[in-house]
């Protein structure tokens, strides 16, 4: 590649252009994501529109797996447009999955209802779901790959950082224009039809991207390769065959994209969930204050890329896991402590145990076969966490504290949510009519400390990535790893999340999956991960 490296030093790097580069990239890929993570934010209600259920633990999850589906076949966009990448280009590649992201989002705003069409309205918004993901499996690779081969040497982690500050532009984007839209047409009229409108839009937002991103050019990387006649022929072969690239896929997917992805989804999906499901924050207000953190969390994104130009990737990668491991649960117990105060007085006062015989619970049921167990979807439903604990006795006994609020002695007789409400009212459960004070500025706190462990990660990760893999099949190669550790471990974390919370009925409980991923994520940096700021990426 030497040819290609001598090519790379001669071509004059301008601050007119640059700033093209990056903004032609960066707002591409704000659109992109904010066509994902459109269906992300509106995940509750897509729920009781496309998997309705007398058990709304049941529809949410669901709701949650389609949404984790899209992220299930972009390792399959990875190494189509991966390919693609290596041998066309990387500015053709990025334009085609923009275009097929935009209008398979525009498309989910036509959907029949589960009302209108029955089983068929939830496969075909899994299917749209999943042309998303395919999308989305080449735009990420490309946008990086595009900037830093255009970046000026020693510059590279502060250029692509703008790429990882775009993606929380995205999801800040969805919440504004969903916030926005029902404003403007009402929750109810919303709920009814204006949902449509966020996923309609982004046809628009198809138009500005496109037209953004025609003004570029190639890469002056890939340009010189081509010239040389050095590109590959084989990039998803030459990906598994080259020396070293399996050991460089296996670091990439467990020490860099499973590790990072978890802490981003946490900070900003899990967030999100857990002021609405669990603190009995109204919709508005949650997607408001979760703005809020977004947007002050974008700049240190940006500063964590800067950092990393200066300090090495690999300290920043370090330093971010760490402190997750260390202040994930308490920033999460500071959250809870913020947003509703009176729920958590109440559950320390009176903790809540369900027991009874044969006492089992399946969040996906549509109705439970037990009174044990509708008294835990019940809790689950509300938000409220308690204990489960086997009986060989009576078929259901609800204590609340030291209080039965409800004692069967009969299999036959059904569960009674009525005296359970009273008992919570009366150990001052607080209800979503009337959550009881908050502290807005602790929770925005809390949020902003989540966003700068995930700008920590997330910030430097396509400098690094795109340093890791060999010109010639760099595309392929980064894409791969990445869209996998994303997709599986980042993609599915809302759900399984939410999955760990039903079934243990601890609302803490589904950090566990974080805390696990971010674990072997830290060890496998720490032993694996080299050093890349300073190598020649020609």
């Amino acid at each position: 590649m030497a040819t290609v490296a001598a090519d790379m030093e001669s071509t004059a790097f301008e601050p007119r252009r640059d700033r093209l580069i990056i903004v032609a990239s960066s707002l591409g890929t704000v659109f992109e994501w904010y066509d994902f993570f459109v269906y992300g934010t509106l995940a509750a209600l897509l729920g009781r529109l496309f998997f309705p259920s007398d058990n709304p633990t049941a529809g949410l999850l669901l709701s949650l797996a389609t949404f984790g589906a899209g992220f299930g076949v972009r390792p399959i966009g990875a190494m189509v447009f991966g390919v693609l990448g290596d041998r066309i280009g990387r500015k053709h590649t990025f334009l085609a999955t923009i275009t097929l992201m935009g209008v398979a989002t525009a498309l989910v705003g036509f959907l029949p209802t589960f009302a209108t069409a029955g089983i068929w309205a939830p496969i075909l918004l899994v299917g749209l779901r999943l042309l998303q993901g395919l999308a989305l499996g080449g735009e990420y690779g490309g946008a990086a790959i595009y900037v830093a081969e255009n970046a000026p040497k020693g510059r590279r982690g502060f250029f692509t950082s703008f790429i990882q500050a775009s993606v929380v532009g995205g999801f800040l984007l969805s919440l504004i224009v969903t916030l926005g839209v029902t404003a403007i047409v009402g929750k109810d009229a919303f709920e009814s039809w204006g949902w449509r409108l966020p996923f309609v839009g982004s046809l628009l937002l198809l138009v500005v991207s496109l037209y953004i991103r025609l003004k570029l050019r190639e890469s002056p990387v890939f340009v010189a390769m081509k010239a040389k006649g050095e590109t590959s022929a084989h990039p998803l072969r030459e990906t598994f065959t080259h020396k070293g690239n399996i050991r460089l896929l296996l670091v990439a997917l467990f020490g860099i994209a499973a590790g990072l992805t978890v802490i981003w989804y946490t900070a900003q999906f899990s967030t999100l969930l857990f002021l609405q499901q669990t603190a009995l924050v109204n919709e508005t207000d949650a997607k408001l204050l979760c703005g809020v953190t977004a947007l002050l969390s974008a700049p240190f994104f940006v500063l964590a890329g800067h950092l990393s130009d200066r300090w090495g990737r690999r300290p920043m990668m370090i330093a971010g896991y760490g402190l997750t491991l260390l202040l994930l649960f308490p920033l999460f117990h500071l959250l809870a402590n913020a947003a509703n105060p009176t729920l958590t007085r109440a559950a320390a006062a009176a903790p809540i145990t369900v027991s009874g015989v044969a006492c089992h619970y399946d969040p996906f049921a549509h109705k439970q076969d037990t009174a044990c167990g509708n008294a835990m979807q019940f809790f689950s439903g509300r938000g409220i966490g308690f204990r489960r604990v086997e009986s060989t006795g009576l078929p259901l006994r609800v204590m609340v504290g030291p209080v039965i609020a409800i004692d069967l002695d009969n299999i036959a007789v059904p569960f009674d949510k009525t005296k359970v409400e009273a008992a919570l009212t009366r150990a001052g459960y607080p209800t979503a009519k009337n959550p009881g004070p908050r502290n807005d500025a602790v929770i925005i706190l809390a949020g902003l400390a989540m966003g700068i462990l995930s700008a920590m990660t997330y910030g430097p990760v396509a400098a690094i990535l795109v340093e890791l893999f060999p010109a010639r099949i760099r595309y392929t190669s980064m894409s791969i790893p990445y869209h996998i550790g994303t997709g599986y471990f980042g993609g599915f974390l809302p759900f399984i999340s939410q999955f760990i919370i039903a079934r243990s009925g601890n609302p803490f409980g589904g950090l566990w999956y974080t805390f696990v991923v971010v674990a072997i994520a830290f060890v496998v940096t720490i032993v694996a991960l080299p050093e890349t700021k300073d190598r020649d990426i020609c």
